[in-house]
Parts: structure tokens; C-alpha cells; sequence
């Protein structure tokens, strides 16, 4: 039985990861936006993620590595899934704008779909939004299944039948200033919380 479920697991993730290159493939050529030189940021971590980070836009060293949580972000929320005893594997981390530098209102209408898609490879448990645009964005772009979800920092809400959510203040923001890094991790930290109510099967 186990090994049956063991086989049912690597077939899902195979899937996972040939859909996850190909998305990548298309976000690279993607050229709806007036995006200059720039080239846009894929996705970091396991395509077929228990939680998936999603923060609204690309930094400098994301833009030059075209990874998204590449850099400073990522080394924070890094500690921060250390400090919770996660395993960094279950995560998977992504902008919601691909690119640096387009015009928001551009970047806001032509990505959102990529990331849909993402979330439809990955089929996470909990969705971690980062920062209160991303999740106006997020709720004007719901698909059926996907519920309306409110800014509550810290607080668990149901996204869909499959999924949960948590928003959190952005990680971005919140690396250079003090109050904002607390307000950050008060609210990621439920992450920690929700893992342990999981059960293990």
C-alpha cells in the first residue's frame, strides 16, 4: 500500500515538474507587457508545494537571476520556515507580477493568469499572500471554487475546498524597518501553527 502511494506521489510530481518548466518557458517569452531589457522572474522551490508563497513583485537581485525570492526575501523567509521547523522543500515562492519595471496597472492584468496556473500545478494546502495589493489582485482574479479572502493578518481563512490561506504584510517592506519586520513575522508565523493541525496523511 505504501509503495502504491509512494508511486501515485512520484507520478504527481513528475507531472508537476514538466508543467512547471513549460509555465516557465511561457512566462519567459511572455511579452504582453512593455517590459524593456527586463526579463521576468520564474517561480523558486517545489513545483508541487504544500505552501505556496506568492509576494506581488520582483527585486533587483530577482530581476538579475530571473528567480523569484532570490536574494534578501528569500533568505528571510528562509529563517523564518527555520524558526517554524518546516522543511524549506514544502515551499514554493513566486511574484505575482513577473517583471520589474512594467506599468502596474499592465503588470496587474496580464500576470495574474501565470500565477493561477501556478497554483493550479502546485495544488498547495495553504497559500501565504504577501501584502495587501497582492491580495486586491488575487480577489479580482478568483476562479470558481476560489473564495473572496479578507485582509486579517495572521489569521487562517479558507480559500477553497482543497486550500487555505493566510495574508501576511509584505515581506519586501518589511526587511528594512523594524516595526514592519515584526508586523511580518507575527503574521507568517501562523504558518508554524496551521502546519502542526495538519494531519499526516
Amino acid at each position: 500500500m505504501a509503495q502504491q502511494a509512494n508511486q501515485i506521489y512520484e507520478r504527481l510530481e513528475e507531472r508537476a515538474i514538466a508543467e512547471s518548466n513549460e509555465l516557465n518557458r511561457r512566462v519567459a517569452q511572455c511579452r504582453l507587457c512593455r517590459r524593456g531589457d527586463f526579463i521576468p522572474t520564474v517561480g523558486s522551490g517545489h513545483p508541487f508545494a504544500d505552501i505556496v508563497l506568492v509576494k506581488r513583485a520582483p527585486c533587483y537581485l530577482e530581476v538579475t537571476e530571473g528567480v523569484a525570492f532570490y536574494g534578501r526575501s528569500g533568505s528571510a523567509v528562509l529563517k523564518s520556515v527555520e524558526k517554524l521547523g518546516l522543511d524549506p522543500l514544502l515551499i514554493y515562492g513566486t511574484n505575482l507580477v513577473k517583471c520589474a519595471g512594467v506599468d502596474e496597472r499592465e503588470g496587474e492584468a496580464n500576470c495574474p493568469h501565470f500565477f493561477l496556473e501556478e497554483l493550479h500545478i502546485a495544488q498547495p494546502k495553504l497559500l501565504v499572500i504577501m501584502g495587501e495589493s497582492v491580495l486586491e489582485v488575487l480577489n479580482r482574479n478568483l476562479v470558481p471554487g476560489q473564495k473572496v479572502l479578507i485582509w486579517s493578518p495572521g489569521e487562517i481563512q479558507e480559500f477553497s475546498h482543497f486550500c487555505s490561506a493566510l495574508v501576511t504584510p509584505d515581506i519586501d517592506e518589511a526587511l528594512d524597518d523594524r516595526r514592519a519586520k515584526v508586523a511580518f513575522w507575527r503574521a507568517f508565523r501562523a504558518v508554524g501553527d496551521w502546519f502542526q493541525d495538519e494531519p499526516p496523511y
